[in-house]
Formats: structure tokens, C-alpha cells, sequence
């Protein structure tokens, strides 16, 4: 009975890490530019090599690169590239990142930002706007100062591992890889989670939690009675 007891265990711990990756889904779900975490389990057979008992862990974690649920804004400067590609920027170490969050700014230093970082072009420069100009990106991601190009958005694909490395910043991870793409870009949109399939989840996997826990409740319960036999005896 010990071995189901820690079958259990293994259960719900496994669904414990899984809970908390979806309830940080849930509660990002409206963040630009959010990429949910997708945990990955693996089974593993007990140590004394018994083919009856299996043991669950949560062992790695994942991002759902899919696009999003697309949204209007009719801002100038929120951009939306197409395919779920997505824009690089610099990182404060000097790497590079890369995100869904389309939402541009201009910063004090009157460069163009995303999610709080310099978005770069195609030659991995930032790209800086003139003093007192506003610029507008258009179709192919070229970004415009009176009908001009000042500089013009590098748009990547992710695809394997990756980390991250900001609320709605990834970096590719060991085996992880970043290709640059030619896809369209849409202006005056941006890119949001899924609230109700983050919530569904949230609730199926807080049921399979107590499905869990309630095993190990019954698990000691038989342990228990064993024991009082053995005593009886």
C-alpha cells in the first residue's frame, strides 16, 4: 500500500507545478504578447524495478508559440505580425529577445520599444526616431517618418526550446533556434491570451489535484486499518 501512497504523491505534486503554471497562464491571459506555459511530465518505474507501479513527474516546461487572440486597436503603433512570428529586441545584458508584444513606444532616447526594450531592425540595430516625429509602420514591417524609412522591424520565428526571460519575453533555449522571417505585419492590432481556455484548464486540473489527494487520504486510511490488524493479531 506504501507504493500507491507514494504513486499518489508523486500525482499530485506532479499536478501541484502544473496548477501553477496555468494559474500564472490565467492571470497573463490579457497580457499582450503572453506566451502560456505548457509543463511536460514523463513517467518513471519505481526503483525496485516492480512493472506495476508507476511513478509521474513534471520534468520540463514549454510555451504555446500559436498565435493569439487578435485584437483591434487602431493605435498607429500597435503592430501584429502575421504567422506568429516575432520581433527581436535587446535585452540589458546585450542579448536578444524576443516577443509578441506589439504595443511600440518611444523611449527618452527616442528609439523604438517593445515590451520595455529596444526593438531592433534587420541589421540588429535599434531603430531611432527623429525628434518631434511620430512614425507609422506599415505592411512589411518597414517603419516610416514622413513616407521615409528610418529603419525596418526584424521579424524571427521561434521554434524547439525556449525560456523566459521577460512577462512576455522568450529566448531560445538548448536546442532552441530563431530564423528570420518575411511575413506581414498588421498595424493597429496586437496579440492577447485565451482567458476561457486558461480557466477550463484551471478547473480540470484542480480536479485531477483532489482526485490526487484524495488517494493519498485513502491510501493512509488502508495503511492505518493494516496496522490495527497487525496490533489485533
Amino acid at each position: 500500500m506504501a507504493d500507491g501512497l507514494y504513486v499518489s504523491m508523486c500525482g499530485a505534486a506532479a499536478r501541484a507545478e502544473q496548477l501553477d503554471a496555468v494559474a500564472d497562464n490565467l492571470a497573463n491571459a490579457q497580457t499582450p504578447g503572453f506566451k502560456p506555459a505548457r509543463p511536460a511530465f514523463e513517467s518513471f518505474l519505481a526503483a525496485s524495478g516492480a512493472p506495476d507501479k508507476v511513478y509521474p513527474a513534471a520534468v520540463a516546461g514549454g510555451f504555446d508559440l500559436s498565435p493569439g487572440l487578435r485584437v483591434r486597436t487602431d493605435r498607429p503603433l500597435d503592430v501584429l505580425p502575421e504567422e506568429g512570428a516575432f520581433l527581436q529586441v535587446r535585452l540589458p545584458d546585450g542579448s536578444t529577445g524576443y516577443t509578441r508584444d506589439g504595443r511600440l513606444q518611444i523611449d527618452a532616447s527616442r528609439h523604438l520599444t517593445a515590451a520595455g526594450r529596444p526593438v531592433l531592425d534587420k541589421a540588429g540595430n535599434p531603430i531611432a526616431i527623429p525628434e518631434n516625429e511620430t512614425p507609422v509602420v506599415d505592411a512589411r514591417g518597414d517603419v516610416l517618418v514622413r513616407d521615409l524609412p528610418v529603419g525596418s522591424l526584424a521579424l524571427w520565428k521561434l521554434s524547439g526550446p525556449a525560456n523566459r526571460v521577460g512577462t512576455a519575453l522568450l529566448a531560445p533555449g538548448d536546442g532552441g533556434r530563431a530564423d528570420p522571417v518575411a511575413v506581414a505585419v498588421h498595424s493597429g492590432e496586437i496579440e492577447t491570451g485565451q482567458a476561457l481556455e486558461a480557466a477550463v484548464s484551471l478547473i480540470s486540473l484542480q480536479r485531477g489535484f483532489d482526485a490526487a489527494m484524495q488517494a493519498i487520504q485513502t491510501y493512509r486510511r488502508m495503511d492505518d486499518r493494516s496496522t490495527e490488524l497487525g496490533r489485533v493479531r
